[in-house]
């Protein structure tokens, strides 16, 4: 073959006319593996074989030497193998074929060696099919083998036309026997084969969802065409017979199965089949309905792009860190060394690329950007949006760029179907970007403006379409500041989050100092200068290391992570995380991440400096007070679409939704990990501080060392008992924390998307996940209409708080005296057992005695540390309350992954214990009416727990009569009778007795204005949601849906049922049944009643009443065990007597996750807001990460790689599915009270108000609660899980697999029959939430 033919091939590979003239087109990359050829110095793979060709030059002169000749006749014969494949390709009308770039390198002119150290190592199969350079091979042996190549390409494509015959042959017999079905769009078959890749191919032929077993059979053949030129290439053609009668034993082994299957009752098998054909034929009928985008993808067809979606985060955040700490250099090197090895390739989406080019586009460097664009050709990759953002930006502030440039780059955009409008609709812009891309544009269309998307669209879920519709009655709530307030108030806020850290004064500050506290309080502040100097020193030695070590640019390390902030906010974050580090030491894992999320909450908002966003948000923020200040005019908008409306009139510069990338889990725990080593290698104390009498010596003062957490042993952070003294005897006066930690001083921006929201400059997930799970994230992300949800997450946010300034200092007085367990009050440690102390090689101990005082060493141990934490938990709750005391401030909400909702600040909040819940009331101020103060009455009885069934006249009655002893709680309530002492929420009964005595001091208690929360909660809401569902009369009666006179207890009623099951047992002579003779009550049952509806288990059921148990004094403790497992089996029998319906559902429920996560997919709904929901729960994998301290072994169990976890999917999803449709209420009540002008906030199932509105809630929570339930919710739950697991499943009668698939499609489409509970009759009940 002469040079100009090699030449003319190669030009032939590279023309893109190919693919157009191919009638049907074949992917190089995943059809044709043996025809992959990559870029010069890297691999090419011939037939399984690793041929490497460097710096080979052409020359006209013929080869001299004998082993010169055989190298360039290897040559010259592959390409022979190349064109006869290309050939192949070009006849076949079969499969369709993707072009692929294949370029060749060119002939060797001297006798230099073509192997190359550096390269791929090959096999031992691979060293005797390529002789060595050196080597000598049997002539005639490599003279045959370009016609054993030959004839191999031969054979394949004889197989290939019998096949396609056989086909044909079996089409035209299958037309004859069958009638057609009903045709549909073609779809992609992904099918997995032994020795090759994944490959998606599609046959263009528009084929039947009646899923016959042909269109299976031309898949597999599809398949099999697709990839037995790679088994071939490898193992020669006598493979081929071998595989089929492989696949003939498989088949016959299939069909066994199948007949064993369905061959036990012919008749009954018929009747299903016949069954499933009509239920099928239904789903064939309704998928046109369907939308496709929720149609389920295959767990193997995920498990590649997920498999590098972790390493793509990391390439991104390493690139984005090297780029804002200036490193450009090292970010373009990074990136050319991961896109030269294929291996590495396979790792890059068109996102990095972008990365780089937006670099290059500030600089103004086009021929970057060109280059860019041709590594994004080489990676078999399409330029997308912000490509070409990238681009025109670039061209923007080139002041000579051409017309023609910009024409050409906008022409390019119309064939990839983007439109112009959509680089300014998706695109997030920084700094000035934005102009610079409209500038551009404005060369070839002077006159173009951008149509911008104003997000009009509204909720489609028929619950609130009225909420959205008709605005003309609704009365949204002001709050009571005025516009200037707000304004000022958001500059202290963002003051706050600028600097990420928060001092505040500690209420233990009010202690006198002794003389000891100021010695230590000095010493410890030496200390800490003397520790920041060597950290400082530490870490800059460190990165100039790790800038210097970094010899492989392919490799990621931590040193753009250290250059993000200053050396000194590196320090300060080490020395605060030495103050908060609790006696008994900390995680090393936990530790770690907490540091690595600090930094990167910090780089986040140097990041929204940087790229001028904070001005922009102070913009919109100053124009958006107009909609909650008092003294401006009514809006008739919500806050989500103020925000909106603004932000759409503010275009101008950079945007302020998302923008920012992620860290990866491992990244953030590595960072934190380096972070953690160099405190403990470099922090010390001098060991006599304390002690003048000990030797002096430099001693650390934090240790690395490992304990066991049941079966595991960790790493754990331990400090030194000499620092702990020190901490603990000083008694320091701040705090410091992080600012998300505190409430806002301000209304939190309103959630507007699945990235922007709560805090101002803080990044806050919408949703909460386990750390490094993204299924949430990309399920909300494609979802096309939260509006209600971030409406009803705005409104619980924009409650205004302030602080119960009377009830906190007496709780701050008894703190700081010796704390009260009575009251939830905890001790100081001072107050802690003493550990005893004993020596064990004391031989006057016995074995027994000294292993009784290691008990008592291990439990003073382990009470010390619980008191620790306590004290430390309520310290922070009251400092901060203490701090806010004079303040009125918000808390951001956002959600878990089932809908309920949360305040963002972690530790103060209404979610909290009965303390801070008594310390917190509303801003807002409103009248108590005329029936206000009996609701307060009422309110304080039901804190007490004493009157659950009586009437709420009864209850209130009830208060009337003791109201001496109110008014006596509320005047001296630590010297008085101490009444409310006695309550079940003691500071909250305390709360309401000074509410209620100042109200009926006021000379017009109508006219009193009450700050006071009244509650209302749910009669075991769970359980209200299952009877609603099954429409269960007796089930409805229990939990208060059906209207009474007074108030169905559901807990006293199964402590009644069981308690005539024991009665029977006992005379029949069951000895347990005897012993637990009047000891079984309200309380023994009620939690596993309350609980049993969230899907715990008879063991967690046992454990529960034992812990009752134990708790009665009187109960004779040998029979506890037996009493346990006698009375859960009891209280399941009881629940299952009095909700049948429940059960069914429960059991339907349970049922369904348990097939479907059998059959690989984790369950997924949506709740009837429209909030997508999927269970993160898969087989735990293990990732160990390396680190200098040791390898952090690291369980992952929300990796969609990994199969579903089917005990976890199935127990899990009953008490899902109720708490998403309690959350469900919960969003539908705030909005419609927001409508009605109310103050609402709820605990999930638990609603208040002020006591004035406490009956309208009443009514919106009834009528939203009977619109919910109105819904067809099991029988659209159904559908949706029919749609998403039913629909494109082969229907292959005689496999297992199909099996399986029709028991799920007979169980999916089964809803549990109804009762005959009629709705409507909740709205009348007095006691559904009372």
């Amino acid at each position: 073959m002469s040079l100009l033919r090699v030449c003319a091939f190669a030009k032939l590979l590279s023309r893109r006319s190919l693919i157009e003239k191919c009638a049907v087109r074949v992917s190089f990359a995943d059809c044709c593996q043996p025809c992959a050829s990559v870029r010069g110095g890297a691999v090419r793979w011939i037939s399984g074989t690793s041929l490497q060709l460097q710096n080979i030059n052409v020359s006209s002169r013929i080869p001299k030497t004998d082993e010169a000749k055989k190298r360039a006749l290897e040559q010259f014969q592959l390409l022979d193998v190349l064109e006869a494949r290309i050939q192949q390709l070009q006849c076949d009308v079969v499969l369709d074929v993707q072009h692929a770039k294949v370029q060749f390198m060119k002939a060797p002119s001297h006798a230099r060696g073509t192997s190359s150290g550096k390269g791929h190592r090959s096999t031992p199969q691979e060293k005797t099919d390529i002789p060595k350079s050196g080597q000598t091979g049997d002539k005639g042996s490599f003279k045959s083998q370009p016609r054993r190549w030959i004839e191999k390409l031969t054979q394949e494509k004889k197989n290939k036309l019998k096949k396609q015959q056989h086909l044909q042959q079996k089409m035209q017999i299958c037309v004859k026997e069958k009638p057609p079905t009903t045709s549909s769009k073609g779809t992609k078959s992904s099918l997995m084969s032994t020795g090759t890749t994944h490959k998606t191919i599609s046959t263009g032929v528009k084929k039947s969802r009646g899923h016959s077993k042909l269109s299976d059979e031309i898949r597999a053949a599809v398949s099999s065409t697709a990839t037995t030129a790679t088994a071939t290439a490898m193992a020669g053609a006598a493979t081929v017979p071998q595989k089929a009668s492989k696949k003939k034993r498989k088949d016959s082994k299939i069909q066994k199965e199948g007949t064993e299957l369905t061959g036990t009752d012919p008749q009954g098998t018929a009747e299903e089949l016949a069954e499933v054909e009509e239920l099928e034929k239904r789903l064939n009928q309704q998928v046109s309905h369907w939308t496709l985008s929720s149609k389920p993808e295959r767990m193997q067809e995920g498990s590649v792009g997920n498999a590098c979606q972790d390493i793509s985060l990391s390439i991104c955040s390493y690139l984005e860190a090297c780029i804002f700490a200036g490193d450009i250099e090292r970010a373009h090197h990074f990136l050319l060394s991961q896109h030269r090895v294929m291996s590495r390739r396979k790792h890059l989406n068109t996102g990095v690329y972008n990365i780089m080019m937006r670099v290059w586009a500030k600089k103004g460097t086009l021929n970057q950007i060109g280059r860019m664009f041709i590594l994004l050709e080489e990676a078999g990759l399409k330029p997308n949006l912000g490509s070409y953002f990238a681009a025109l930006e670039c061209m923007g502030r080139n002041p000579n760029c051409s017309p023609k440039v910009v024409s050409r780059c906008l022409s390019q955009m119309e064939e990839d179907g983007l439109s112009v409008d959509d680089l300014f609709n998706q695109c997030v812009f920084r700094q000035d970007e934005r102009d610079m891309l409209l500038k551009a544009i404005r060369i070839v269309k002077p006159e173009y403006q951008p149509s911008l998307n104003m997000h009009t669209s509204q909720c489609s879920s028929l619950l609130v379409q009225d909420f959205y519709t008709e605005r003309a009655d609704h009365t949204y709530p002001k709050l009571d500041f005025t516009q200037e307030d707000l304004q000022e108030r958001f500059k202290r806020q963002l003051s706050v989050e600028q600097a990420c850290t928060i001092t505040i004064d500690s209420v233990e500050a009010a202690k006198p100092v002794t003389e000891n506290m100021a010695k230590m309080r000095e010493l410890l502040a030496e200390q800490r200068i003397q520790w920041q100097k060597i950290l400082l020193q530490a870490l800059r030695e460190s990165k100039m290391i790790l800038a210097k070590s970094n010899t492989r640019d392919y490799r990621l390390n931590l040193y753009p992570y250290l250059c993000l902030l200053e050396d000194k906010e590196y320090v300060d974050i080490m020395i605060q995380s030495v103050a908060n580090l609790p006696p008994s030491g900390e995680s090393l894992k936990i530790l770690a991440r907490d540091l690595g999320n600090r930094v990167f909450t910090k780089y986040c908002v140097r990041q929204k400096h940087q790229n001028q966003t904070v001005e922009k948000l102070g913009s919109i923020y100053n124009a958006y007070t107009d909609l909650l200040a008092k003294d401006t005019k009514e809006y008739d908008v919500l806050p989500r679409e103020q925000w909106w409306k603004l932000e759409m009139e503010q275009s101008s510069g950079p945007t302020l939704q998302g923008g920012e990338t992620s860290w990866p889990y491992i990244v953030t725990l590595e960072l934190g990990t380096y972070m953690v080593d160099m405190m403990v290698k470099n922090l010390k104390i001098n060991s006599d501080i304390l002690n003048p009498a000990y030797d002096r010596k430099l001693i650390p003062i934090l240790y690395h060392m490992y304990t066991f957490r049941s079966t595991r042993q960790i790493g754990f952070i331990k400090p030194h008992p000499i620092l702990t003294q020190m901490q603990q005897e000083a008694m320091e006066t701040k705090l410091t924390f992080d600012s998300y930690v505190m409430p806002m001083l301000c209304p939190p921006v309103p959630w507007s998307s699945v990235k922007f929201g709560a805090y101002l400059l803080t990044p806050t997930k919408l949703m909460r996940t386990v750390d490094g799970a993204t299924q949430h994230e990309e399920l909300l992300e494609k979802c096309q209409n939260l509006h209600a949800i971030y409406d009803s997450l705005n409104q619980l946010g924009n409650c205004a708080w302030k602080i119960n300034k009377p009830l906190l200092d007496i709780i701050i007085s008894i703190f700081n005296d010796r704390g009260s367990d009575k009251l939830d009050i905890p001790p100081p440690l001072s107050e802690a057992p003493k550990i005893p102390h004993f020596n064990p090689q004391d031989p006057t101990y016995t074995a027994s005695e000294k292993a009784h005082m290691k008990r008592q060493v291990i439990n003073a141990k382990k009470k010390c540390s619980e008191m620790h934490s306590l004290r430390m938990d309520a310290l922070y709750k009251l400092s901060i309350a203490n701090h806010m005391r004079d303040e009125i401030f918000w808390f951001p909400h956002n959600m878990d992954f089932r809908g309920r909702t949360y305040p963002c600040p972690p530790y103060f909040n209404h979610l909290g214990s009965d303390v801070t819940r008594a310390v917190l009331v509303f801003a807002e101020g409103k009248l108590l009416g005329p029936k206000g103060l009996d609701w307060l009455k009422i309110h304080l009885v039901n804190l007490t727990g004493l009157k659950k069934r009586s009437s709420l006249q009864g209850r209130l009655e009830y208060a009337n009569t003791i109201m001496e002893d109110i008014l006596d709680s509320a005047d001296n309530p630590l010297n008085g009778r101490k009444w409310w002492m006695n309550a079940d929420e003691p500071w909250q009964a305390l709360a309401c007795c000074m509410e209620i005595a100042n109200a009926v001091r006021s000379p017009d208690p109508t006219q009193f204005i009450s700050h006071f929360p009244v509650h209302q909660d749910g009669s075991c809401n769970g359980l209200q949601h299952y009877a609603a569902l099954g429409r269960d009369v007796i089930g409805a009666t229990s939990v208060n849906l059906m209207p009474c006179d007074v108030p169905q207890d559901v807990y006293s009623g199964v402590a009644q049922q069981v308690e005539e099951l024991r009665a029977r047992d006992a005379e029949s002579g069951l000895k347990i049944a005897q012993v637990l003779e009047g000891f079984i009550c309200r309380k023994v049952v009620k939690q596993t009643v309350m609980t049993v509806v969230y899907g715990v288990t008879r063991y967690g059921g046992r454990l529960q009443i034992e812990k009752r148990l134990k708790e009665i004094d009187e109960f004779p403790k040998e029979f506890v065990w037996d009493a346990s497992h006698y009375l859960v089996r009891q209280v399941f029998n009881a629940l299952k007597e009095m909700f049948t319906g429940t059960r069914e559902i429960q059991d339907w429920l349970t049922e369904s996750a348990r097939l479907i996560s059998k059959s690989g997919h984790t369950v997924e709904w949506v709740t009837p807001l429209g909030l997508p929901i999927i269970q993160p729960y898969h087989r735990t994998r293990n990732q160990v990460l390396k680190s200098t301290m040791q390898h952090i072994n690291l369980k992952i169990s929300h990796d969609t790689k990994e199969r579903p976890d089917t005990v976890k999917q199935k127990n899990a999803f009953p008490p899902n599915f109720i708490h998403s449709l309690d959350s469900t209420h919960m969003m539908l009540t705030s909005l419609y009270c927001y409508s009605s002008g109310l103050t609402f906030v709820s605990v999930h199932d638990c609603f208040w108000t002020h006591a004035l509105t406490v009956d309208t809630m009443n009514k919106v929570c009834r009528e939203q609660f009977v619109a919910l339930h109105s819904q067809p919710i099991l029988q659209e739950l159904s559908n949706f899980l029919l749609q998403k697991y039913c629909t494109g499943v082969p229907t292959e009668a005689k496999s297992k697999k199909y099996q399986e698939y029709r028991r799920l499609l007979m169980l999916l489409a089964k809803v549990p029959q109804t009762g005959d509970f009629d709705l409507q009759r909740v709205k009348e009940s007095t006691y559904f939430f009372s």
